[in-house]
């Protein structure tokens, strides 16, 4: 095996999305003499990325003053805000938004194309930025540091033999390794693992958000209106809820975001997301209209109480990757932003850049008393939507200043068997609006990747699917999974199960949900994946 080419820098990013890009454009505006590398695994900046997104324009300001002069291609400023409770016929509109969803002074973005738009400004202030390059696993010194990280090889066959094209990984080097990895890293997983950074927090939460832009008929939207729903079509027991942001061009983005702590095994996300388009205030507004692009990804909902320790020996962890998104607001990048410029300031006060003091600088500042205050907010839910509706009053009312912290416990230890599952009524409708099946979302989200190269899902033990999840669960991957990536196919060896990896939209749904964990997300080759536009 020849030597691998080693690439030398200050610091190393991994993930260019708002917290990467926003931690890099503060170092090198305090530091610019620090070299600052940012890699990201699409194929271009953006392509990864999928959020609602409303953002709190706040530390956006801090990093960029000037902003608003030549602001990011997709950037609505809110001017209405719809909060519903909806029945499958209807719904009732509270006469009052809740504190956290009040959105005036806010703007709807894509924040693919805000991470597109950040890119460049970074790179005029000297950051070197490599999108296609996916960091397939972390480098430690002799000391047991963390010290960069491996850039996973290319043209690697499907059998592990090399293509014609073969090249081999670089190596990054670098004094401190900042992971932005966003929800459930891959990296970031392996870390935390290694260095016990969970050993004294709570296990991290998530939930499933689906989205789809539409191209509308001229007339309908209403640029800057902002609706949520709670209610159907989740039943009392599964936490759920919608977005329909309204933008300029005749486009609305739409989406369901379904809590990973569901209870009942055949309970499919994805279907969710079909029934909420077709809800009588909903269907009228798409009616006639064409989707543009599509996608999926997890969200970290675990709060305060499952902050994992954000540094170790030679890195940092920053955004959605630490865990840092909002619950009851539904916003995380203003919280990515701000961790990222966060750690971008404590490596920037010292001479030679170290992680060591970041976590006690990250608990003390605004991002955690932003979560503390409504830590208790979404674990309510567990005990059902009425109990939640009612804990989140108390605690909005209170500015959480409850005596008491409710705990999470981790996604997959909530399914139910199918033996004892409760079976809630599920009170759907007839489908109609495209897409017609979830393989038909797959191609609205332009997912690549090379047929012949390793499979990155990794089940370490396919025996129990075929065995002890068929009985117990009902193989819920079927159906968790947005993009139809498993199946459980019969052929005349019998019953085995299918991994489909190149429609796979890197949501990390099956690593998190899966109750036996046997499922592991890997990085695939660089460059593969969805290639959201606009998400």
């Amino acid at each position: 095996m020849s030597e691998r080419d080693v690439m030398e820098y200050d610091v190393v990013t991994v993930g260019a999305g708002p917290a990467g890009l926003s931690f890099a454009i503060r170092l090198k505006q305090l530091r610019p003499e620090l070299s600052v590398c940012v890699i990201e695994k699409a194929s271009t900046i953006g392509a990864h990325i999928l959020s609602g997104a409303v953002i709190e324009p706040g530390p956006l300001d801090e990093l960029l003053p000037g902003w608003r002069d030549a602001p990011p291609p997709v950037c609505v400023p809110a001017t209405e805000d719809e909060f519903w409770f909806l029945t499958k016929t209807g719904g009732t509109k509270f006469p009052v938004i809740p504190p956290g969803m009040a959105n005036h002074g806010n703007f709807i973005v894509s924040l693919g194309a805000m991470c597109a738009w950040l890119a460049p400004q970074a790179e005029a202030l000297g950051v070197e930025i490599y999108p296609g390059f996916a960091a397939a696993e972390p480098l430690f010194d002799e000391a047991g540091a963390v010290c960069g990280v491996r850039i996973g090889d290319m043209g690697v066959a499907k059998d592990g033999s090399h293509k014609p094209g073969y090249t081999q990984g670089i190596d990054i080097r670098a004094k401190v390794t900042v992971l932005a990895e966003g929800a459930r890293g891959h990296l970031t997983k392996q870390l935390i693992r290694k260095f016990g950074l969970d050993a004294e927090s709570d296990p991290q939460n998530y939930s499933i958000g689906i989205k789809e832009l539409w191209q509308l008929p001229p007339g309908r939207v209403k640029p800057g209106k902002i609706f949520h729903s709670f209610g159907w079509p989740a039943d009392s027991m599964t936490y759920g809820g919608s977005f329909v942001y309204h933008l300029a061009d005749d486009r609305v983005a739409i989406g369901y975001v379904s809590g990973l702590d569901y209870r009942d095994p055949n309970y499919q996300p994805y279907e969710a997301f079909q029934q909420f388009k077709h809800h009588p205030l909903v269907k009228p507004l798409l009616e006639g209209g064409t989707i543009l692009s599509a996608g999926a990804r997890a969200i970290v909902t675990g709060g305060w109480q499952s902050l994992p320790k954000v540094e170790m020996p030679g890195a940092l962890l920053i955004g959605d990757t630490a865990g840092l998104l909002n619950v009851p607001k539904v916003k995380g990048t203003h919280q990515a932003i701000r961790s990222g410029m966060l750690a971008a300031e404590h490596l920037a006060a010292q001479e030679a850049p170290a992680s060591a003091g970041f976590d006690a600088k990250l608990r003390a500042s605004p991002v955690m008393a932003e979560l503390k205050k409504v830590r208790n907010i979404k674990p309510g839910f567990k005990k059902g939507l009425w109990f939640g509706l009612l804990n989140s009053a108390w605690e909005t009312a209170t500015a959480g200043l409850s005596p008491w912290t409710w705990r999470c416990k981790p996604d997959w230890n909530s399914l139910q068997k199918l033996a004892e599952a409760e079976k809630p009524r599920r009170d759907y409708v007839e489908r109609t609006l495209a897409p017609r099946d979830r393989l038909a979302g797959v191609y609205f989200a332009a997912t690549e990747h090379d047929e012949d190269q390793p499979v990155h899902l990794k089940v370490a033990n396919t025996d129990v699917c075929i065995t002890q999840c068929a009985e117990e669960y009902g193989n819920p991957c079927q159906r968790f999974c947005p993009a139809g990536v498993y199946e459980i196919v019969q052929d005349e060896q019998g019953k085995r199960l299918q991994i489909n990896a190149a429609n796979c939209v890197h949501c990390k749904t099956c690593d998190i949900k899966d109750p036996y964990q046997i499922i592991t997300w890997v990085t695939p080759e660089g460059g593969s994946g969805p290639n959201y536009q606009n998400l």
